[in-house]
């Protein structure tokens, strides 16, 4: 989960070991790179080649991940580019979900919102 060049000596070392001696993990490594690359720079634009060269290589799991893309090709190549995120949204969402859950069944509406706004 952390940029190579960020990597310790001694991680790297070892990872570096594992790759030389599996290279199906080697071919992943680099296919997760491409789209942490895509990721992090905005580079949306490479995605129907990184998907074309995931489909193409043996490894099903992510060829099949790389079908799924393809599915909503548009969403993800907008998510790649696009610098907006719904980031902040899909967390006060998910905030939301907790404290409801919590009290399911124990409480009334107005519990409810005087938790939400003090929950802040």
């Amino acid at each position: 989960m952390t940029r190579p060049e960020h990597l310790r000596d001694e991680v790297a070392g070892r990872l570096h070991r594992l790759r030389e001696r599996d290279p199906e993990l080697d071919r992943l490594i680099g296919h997760v790179r491409k789209f942490a690359v895509m990721m992090t720079a905005h580079r949306g634009d490479r995605l129907e080649d990184w998907i074309s060269g995931a489909e193409q290589d043996s490894l099903a799991p992510l060829a099949s991940f790389a079908r799924n893309l393809r599915r909503d090709f548009d969403a993800v190549r907008n998510g790649l580019s696009l610098p907006h995120s719904s980031g902040v949204v899909e967390g006060n969402i998910n905030r939301l979900k907790m404290l409801k859950r919590q009290m399911f069944g124990r409480a009334s509406l107005d519990l409810l919102r005087k938790r939400v706004l003090l929950a802040r």
